[in-house]
């Protein structure tokens, strides 16, 4: 296996990649939905195996404050293999220079983050189109 590091989403085939994140499993994401996600950010990888994608992962970035690195995912077959690992160190170096790099984790996932130097935020909130699945999956607390 000879994998291929692509760091622009030129020719990519967006139908594949949402192909990806339903197999990762990272949710029902569009085709539409993330063209639009990825040509918005800053920073992409996209991994390959011969022409299969394979994983992939980016970073919306400001330029100078704030770099969030999101929408990493790793097909199952290639998990373990510390490409999810490899795609966070990049975007981490892509995104030098930032006055903070930020994520979310899936839950359960943290302690991954945490080896690559995340560490737990205090203060961080958000507000989620269904409120009732984020609290569901573990994203947020309910005030309820």
């Amino acid at each position: 296996m000879e994998l291929t590091w692509r760091f622009v989403s030129d020719d990519l085939d967006w139908h594949a990649l949402a192909a990806m994140y339903r197999a990762a499993p990272l949710g029902n994401k569009t085709a539409d939905g993330l063209k639009i996600a990825f040509n918005n950010s800053m920073f992409k990888c996209f991994v390959y195996d011969a022409d299969n994608l394979v994983a992939a992962g980016r970073a919306l970035a400001d330029g100078v404050d704030c770099s969030y690195i999101c929408d990493v995912a790793v097909l199952p077959e290639y998990q373990g293999l510390h490409i999810g690992k490899e795609i966070v160190s990049r975007l981490i170096s892509l995104s030098a220079g930032h006055k903070k790099i930020i994520l979310y984790a899936v839950p359960g996932k943290e302690p991954f983050y945490q080896k690559l130097g995340f560490k737990p935020m205090t203060t961080a909130m958000a507000i989620f189109e269904n409120e009732a699945n984020a609290v569901a999956q573990g994203y947020i607390i309910s005030n309820e």
